[in-house]
């Protein structure tokens, strides 16, 4: 058999497949590349995406505190005008009952009692004047006591009061206002309960 020197097509077969080995491998390496970059700028996409929402959502929080605050104003104003309207309520229930008061305590003032301070704090009414003599205190004292619409009555001071007259006092007292009740609307009253 003759001889075949086999080297030069090896070798060239191996240069050929070198070349195909780095091809694939330069192909591999530019695909990677490829892909990272892809996967960057993806990844990078999404980030500013990302970042868009929740700039979005920043500025809707931003509005919605901004409504927040406003409701929570308006609800304060409600309030405020709520308490200013139950004031003006309980003032235009109670004006026939202060006008009682006063009634009742005209009515109890002997003569011969001028009264100079009337001070009303609450239930509590302080009462100062000058009466002739003690005789006309002690006879206020009992009226207020007989009236309906005050109650518990408290002589603080007597001074005498010389400048007034011979027998004239300087009193001062404290009183309770107590609203007597109103006998038809008790009867309402237990009569809604008994239903």
């Amino acid at each position: 058999m003759a001889k075949i020197n086999l080297l030069p097509w090896r070798q060239a077969y191996r240069e050929e497949k070198k070349r195909e080995f780095i091809g694939i491998i330069i192909a591999i390496v530019m695909m990677a590349l490829l892909g990272a970059y892809a996967w960057v700028a993806s990844v990078q996409s999404a980030i500013e995406n990302q970042n868009a929402r929740n700039q979005l959502l920043k500025q809707e929080i931003a509005k919605l505190d901004a409504q927040v605050k406003e409701i929570s104003e308006i609800k304060k104003v409600r309030d405020d005008l709520l308490a200013r309207i139950k004031v003006i309520t309980d003032l235009e229930g109670t004006r026939p009952v202060i006008v009682r008061y006063f009634d009742e305590m005209v009515r109890a003032i002997p003569d011969g009692v001028w009264l100079t301070s009337i001070d009303r704090k609450g239930d509590l009414v302080t009462i100062e004047g000058v009466a002739e003599s003690y005789n006309r205190i002690a006879s206020f004292l009992r009226n207020l006591e007989a009236s309906e619409w005050y109650a518990s009555h408290n002589l603080i001071s007597v001074d005498a009061a010389p400048d007034e007259g011979e027998d004239a006092s300087v009193f001062k007292m404290t009183v309770q206002t107590s609203a007597p009740v109103d006998p038809l609307s008790e009867a309402a009253q237990s009569a809604g309960g008994k239903k």
